[in-house]
């Protein structure tokens, strides 16, 4: 019997294993396509094995499959694979059908040019956040993260605006799956408390130098009307010109004025 690669989910293995209802060949497929990380073009067979975890010759079923369904493309000449306009149409029918970026981006681009700075709008794929929106401010030194971006979760006002939004039994869930990969938990946690601690006081999260040293960022959460779950905002930029006093005085209770604004206006879409 083939053994089974590396399934990187939220759930445990055997849970997997045991649940009748779970397609193993789709998850694989849709795990190959995990494989490709932003910026890279292209894949040989030999480095999605080694990312997958999978057998080599259940990748190359999966691969011939995917490049026949128009998710892979095959570059013959490299004999590596990319990418297919299948996966961009997929991303891009979920981004146009998500009513929050349309609520949220004249507001983003507003205070993103009153800022000078970076305003963004994420979701949680797995243990890291994700941006679904991103608008700049004019500043030339503002953050320059494309929607689709990654981004840490314990270390980022986004990330930790998202958990401190979470019901405890959530969050505490998904700590312990982030503990499991994280060298200095004790630091991290300690952190974390402190910024949850913040959240109950004041309503959103600061990053001060903590994701990059010369970066300040501070995050709100929203927890969507629909139910659909929890998404975070951050406005973030050059720690000399978003000092730490200016996010506490000023852009942080701005940033909650304006996601409760995006939480109103979305609510009264379910009226």
């Amino acid at each position: 019997m083939e053994k089974r690669g590396r399934i990187d989910t939220e759930l445990d293995s055997q849970d997997l294993e045991q649940d009748r209802q779970f397609v193993t060949a789709l998850a694989r497929g849709l795990e190959l396509l995990r494989c490709f990380r932003p910026g890279e073009r292209l894949l040989g067979n030999q480095e999605l094995v080694k990312r997958s975890g999978l057998p080599k010759a259940t990748v190359s079923r999966l691969t011939y499959t995917l490049t026949r369904l128009g998710y892979l493309q095959y570059v013959e000449s490299l004999g590596k694979y990319a990418l297919d306009t299948g996966v961009l149409a997929l991303g891009y029918a979920h981004l146009n059908g998500l009513d929050i970026r349309k609520q949220a981006r004249p507001l983003m681009q507003e205070f993103a040019d009153q800022t000078q700075c970076s305003v963004s709008l994420g979701a949680r794929d797995r243990l890291s956040m994700v941006y679904i929106e991103n608008c700049q401010g004019p500043g030339p030194l503002s953050l320059r993260l494309d929607v689709g971006s990654r981004i840490p979760m314990t270390s980022t006002a986004m990330g930790r605006a998202y958990l401190a939004a979470l019901p405890d039994a959530e969050r505490d869930l998904l700590l312990n799956q982030l503990k499991a990969r994280d060298d200095d938990w004790a630091t991290t946690r300690e952190q974390l408390d402190k910024t949850f601690r913040h959240y109950q006081d004041h309503g959103y999260c600061l990053s001060c130098g903590d994701w990059q040293k010369d970066i300040n960022a501070v995050g709100v959460p929203l927890i969507q009307p629909d139910g659909s779950g929890v998404v975070a905002f951050s406005c973030g930029g050059p720690a000399f010109v978003l000092r730490q006093h200016m996010l506490e005085d000023d852009v942080g209770p701005r940033l909650a004025h304006l996601v409760r604004n995006v939480g109103a206006n979305l609510g009264r879409q379910f009226q």
